[in-house]
Formats: structure tokens, sequence, C-alpha cells
């Protein structure tokens, strides 16, 4: 069973080391897409922080109805932390969210 492990990460890294690096970026983001994430979404006015979603699993780049092309916006759905404390508190459900590519936001990996 270790052999066939590490005879399947070697095939991997082999794989990647092939890909460009948008590829590979692709692959990384279909890869968390399946297991998902426990992000964090800041919203900022200046360098002050107005809004924080919590639990959110992914964003998404909205897409036209009938051309598919990208849209000028992010979408969707997180806990708001209507205290900005990081913590999920009692009352504090989870919402549906759309942020512009103009936004000063922050998207990161929950450190907590």
């Amino acid at each position: 069973m270790k052999r066939i492990t590490i005879t399947l990460a070697a095939v991997t890294l082999a794989l990647l080391a092939g890909c460009t690096q948008e590829q590979q970026n692709k692959l990384g983001r279909g890869i968390q897409n399946w297991t998902g994430t426990e992000g964090v979404l800041e919203v900022y006015a200046g360098d002050k922080v107005v809004r924080r979603f919590l639990k959110v699993d992914k964003m998404s780049t909205a897409l036209g109805t009938d051309d598919k092309t990208p849209r000028a916006y992010r979408y969707g759905y997180g806990i708001f932390d209507e205290n900005l404390n990081f913590q999920v508190d009692p009352g504090e459900k989870k919402v549906y969210f759309e942020i512009s590519d103009y936004t000063n936001a922050v998207f990161f990996d929950n450190p907590r």
C-alpha cells in the first residue's frame, strides 16, 4: 500500500511539472472547490473592516446568461459576522453576498 501511495505521488508531481502555472492554479481551485474551505471575506472602507463573512466555502465569478463571459463581480455564501469577532454567535446567519471587482476586500483561510 505504501509503495502505491509513493508511486501515485510521484506520478502526480510529474504531471504537475508539465502543466503551466494557470493549469496548476485551475487544478488547485478544483481540488479546493471539491474539499471546501473555511474562508473569511473581509470588506474594507479605507483601512477599516466594515463587513466580515465567515465559513465561506468559495467565491464564484458571475457569468453572463447568454454570452457566458465573466462579469465584474464575485458572489458566495457566508455567515455574516455582525460584531466582527471572528466567531459565529447566536443570531448570526448564513447570507448571500456579492462584491464587485472594485471592492476593497480580502479573502483568506480562517486562521482559527
